[in-house]
């Protein structure tokens, strides 16, 4: 399902027009991109929450050159689901 998709899908439940359905949409995913650079989670109760990882530190392996080199400490992006929202996907 792409975003166009969602739009459609909620346009053709609510009853509100497309366009307005799309800026809410895009706003929900800015707030979410600025609230996770920003460190803070965002936790929607009964979906799941969006939190940021942290990754340590690692060595790797540059095979072509036969280096070794340093991954440095980072935040990632990542989805938890609810128990709610697993329990409904599983069945």
């Amino acid at each position: 399902m792409t975003k166009a998709d969602i739009v459609n899908e909620i346009s053709k439940n609510t009853g509100i027009d497309k366009l307005t359905v799309l800026q809410t949409v895009e706003s929900f995913m800015d707030v979410v991109k600025n609230s996770l650079a920003n460190n803070e989670n965002v936790y929607l109760r009964g979906f799941g929450s969006f939190i940021v990882k942290e990754r340590a530190q690692k060595t790797a392996r540059n095979i072509s050159k036969e280096t070794t080199i340093i991954i440095p400490a980072h935040n990632i992006p990542a989805f938890k689901p609810a128990k709610t929202f697993v329990s409904v996907v599983k069945k």
